[in-house]
């Protein structure tokens, strides 16, 4: 019976110690932005607009454990050691219904599109939901987890002043600045906002009008980042 039990013991002392060993190794994800190259663009039916003489688009890929997941444009910005924002570069099908497949070819145009939150450690790749956020007119200035821009109303006829923090429901400032009429060029309602360190300050530059500036009360960050054994015990969930 001693003999039985002792066998035992080892038996089991040998299954845990292999546990370890058994374990799948952690995986390593990389996401980086490739080399930069140009692309034909098309201002037409673009909302996000192009600037005078603009007829090229600088776009990247969006690299993510060495498969090019997205396509970027413009200047990314990081926000922690491991996460980072880029504006999406999106190529749409601009063929019109009846045409024929043969002319379909010049119809793929290259626009701007939303902002995206990439997450180096897990590879996670989310789209940016920024409140009042118009293409035509929100010029997007970053400063740590914090956005400022010129907002929209859903209605069109009313520019804010917005700063907005990544993660939190609410915008951490929502202001009034002017009315725009219906025949106002968009692109051209408000310059890129200015931030100041200490005091936080930011100031807005809406065209025909003084420029605003607003302090803001910091706050912790609220972007909260998930380890990568959770995002793997998640895509795990998932599959």
């Amino acid at each position: 019976m001693r003999q039985l039990l002792r066998g035992f013991v080892l038996v089991s002392s040998a299954a845990v110690l292999a546990l370890p060993l058994l374990a799948a190794p952690r995986k390593v994800h990389t996401a980086a932005l490739g080399a930069p190259k140009k692309v034909a663009y098309s201002k037409s039916g673009d909302p996000a607009g192009a600037a005078p003489g603009e007829d090229s688009l600088k776009i990247r890929p969006l690299v993510i454990d060495g498969s090019v997941k997205e396509w970027t444009t413009g200047a990314a910005h990081d926000v922690t050691d491991r996460s980072f924002v880029v504006r999406r570069a999106v190529r749409i099908n601009d063929q019109l219904p009846g045409e024929k497949p043969v002319a379909t070819a010049s119809h793929w145009v290259w626009q701007r599109g939303p902002w995206l939150l990439v997450d180096r450690a897990t590879g996670h790749i989310s789209a940016l939901k920024l409140p009042d956020y118009d293409p035509a007119v929100s010029q997007v200035t970053w400063f740590r987890d914090y956005a400022a821009y010129c907002g929209l109303t859903p209605s069109g006829k009313s520019l804010y002043a917005v700063v907005a923090q990544l993660s939190a429901r609410k915008p951490v400032l929502s202001k009034k600045l002017d009315s725009l009429k219906e025949d106002a060029d968009r692109h051209a309602a408000c310059a890129s906002p200015e931030w100041q360190r200490e005091p936080l300050r930011v100031t807005f530059h809406p065209v025909d009008r003084e420029s605003v500036g607003f302090e803001i009360v910091p706050g912790s960050t609220v972007l909260v980042e998930d380890s990568t054994d959770d995002a793997e015990a998640g895509k795990t969930k998932q599959d």
